[in-house]
């Protein structure tokens, strides 16, 4: 069947890492109000610590060595929330970031080290700040804007009371737009081809699909492919998400399908149920076999045309769910495998800002903690294993874009292939507490005595019989075998 659309090909070869702005880091170059928490400082709800971009632009050294090549920002525009999830101003950045001067300054350093930006788009809901709602508040029905939002009565609810207009989740700080308005759709379509305009590399989409309008999402689609058809729109689907993935709306979803497989096989032995129970909405996290679990992710490659399969972004947790180290208990060693797999499978990899220091922490807001700068309160080890997977990927297309292949399955152990025009790498991952001596069946894939070299430091393997030998996994360990020609 015929791709109905090119997705990026930057995407397709993208390691991104996911920041939450107030969280990650804080310049002292940049003035704050006065009352900011100290950074290290027991976290709150409502708390701002003063994270900034210009913190982002002095780490960039730092993302770069881990292999970072594309950010995917929560949301950056002005807000009266620490999360800025409660637009107030589309079209500026908040302040207490660095205001859009400084932010022009990171995506003009990321572009010229070849780092993309996409930005987090909340077109769903404002805030009780956004001008056309306040607007209303301040006229009642007298208000020109009044049929921007759904109100149902006067005096407006926005502060005490159940609310009497349309919100998101029935919070009275988030009103939702009435996208059936033209004027509403124009509006959201010009910010966000704004931003494309100005440079900006693609749109995480919130919560799409409450806005339950196709034509909505196709015509968004063409306002920000039409300055820049490389742009990357990425929705925040947790469900499979075919409908969304036919070429007319989004090139990827956020991929908690991934992330609910990685859990259910990684995470055996070692689940927090308590943290798993409820993630995105998922109606179940099951324990997968190995078995299971190569089925099911070779079946979420299928369920998509292939250039969308390459432009998912697949993630092992985000700020609306707990970490995964917490999910599985701060086990390292499943966090660790689960990571090896996420850079050797069909999909950009995306980082969630310290996981890769062993950062962990439940439901909100212990999963959206200050990363500590403090290397002593760093995972080093696990920093440089990440690191060192990260960077394979980097260096072997075959990694990125080739075909998937699984190979073995029995107790703990897989094994699956990616191939790429001749090129053939090998991944096997032992996710038990045994030794595993290795006896794949590669007979369609390697010629007898074909020696593979693993990328990881391992003792290598041999090819005899139809059969990938002579090579043995310790516990919780795994290897990227490359034939080197």
């Amino acid at each position: 069947m015929p791709e109905l659309t090119h997705t990026p090909d930057w995407v397709k070869n993208a390691i991104f890492y996911q920041i939450f702005p107030d969280r990650f880091s804080k310049s002292n170059a940049l003035e704050k109000p006065t009352y900011i928490e100290p950074w290290d400082a027991p976290l709150t709800r409502y708390g701002f610590k003063g994270g900034d971009l210009l913190g982002v632009y002095e780490k960039l050294d730092y993302l770069e060595d881990l292999g970072i090549n594309a950010i995917y920002f929560n949301p950056v525009f002005m807000s009266a929330a620490n999360h800025r999830y409660h637009t107030y101003d589309y079209y500026h950045v908040d302040p207490i970031l660095g205001g859009n001067v400084v932010f022009f300054k990171l995506l003009a350093e990321a572009h010229r080290r070849g780092i993309h930006i996409i930005l987090d788009g909340v077109f769903n809901h404002a805030s009780r700040g956004f001008f056309q709602f306040n607007h209303i508040l301040e006229n009642g029905e007298k208000s020109p804007y009044l049929d921007w939002f759904s109100v149902y009565g006067f005096p407006m609810n926005a502060y005490q009371g159940k609310p009497n207009y349309s919100c998101w989740w029935n919070l009275p700080a988030l009103p939702q737009f009435n996208t059936d308005n033209p004027q509403v759709r124009q509006f959201l379509f010009e910010v966000a081809r704004h931003w494309i305009e100005q440079g900006v590399d693609g749109w995480r989409l919130d919560v799409p699909f409450e806005i339950n309008d196709e034509s909505f999402w196709r015509q968004f689609r063409t306002a920000t492919k039409l300055p820049n058809p490389d742009a990357y729109l990425v929705g925040e689907i947790p469900s499979e998400a075919q409908d969304w993935l036919q070429g007319d709306m989004f090139d990827g979803v956020m991929n908690y399908q991934f992330t609910a497989a990685c859990v259910g096989f990684f995470g055996t032995g070692h689940r927090d149920e308590a943290m798993i129970s409820g993630i995105m909405g998922l109606p179940e996290v099951p324990v997968l076999d190995a078995g299971e679990f190569l089925q099911r992710t070779k079946i979420l490659l299928e369920l998509y045309p292939r250039q969308n399969a390459l432009a998912q972004l697949n993630l092992m947790d985000s700020h609306d769910m707990p970490r995964f180290l917490s999910m599985v208990s701060e086990n390292t060693d499943a966090f660790r495998l689960a990571t090896l797999f996420q850079m050797t499978y069909p999909g950009a990899p995306c980082i969630y800002y310290g996981n890769e220091i062993g950062m962990f922490g439940g439901r909100d807001p212990e999963n959206r903690a200050p990363f500590p700068w403090d290397e002593s309160k760093w995972n080093h080890d696990l920093r440089k294993v990440i690191r060192a997977y990260a960077h394979i990927r980097l260096e072997n297309p075959v990694l990125r874009t080739g075909e998937y292949v699984p190979l073995f399955s029995e107790g703990r152990q897989i094994a699956y292939l990616r191939h790429l025009e001749g090129e053939r790498m090998l991944i096997a991952i032992n996710a038990g507490g045994y030794p595993w001596d290795l006896n794949i069946p590669v007979e369609a894939h390697f010629e007898d005595s074909v020696v593979l070299e693993d990328l990881l430091g391992g003792e290598g393997a041999v090819v005899e019989e139809g059969h990938l030998r002579k090579g043995t996994i310790l516990p919780y360990q795994g290897a990227i075998f490359k034939h080197e020609k």
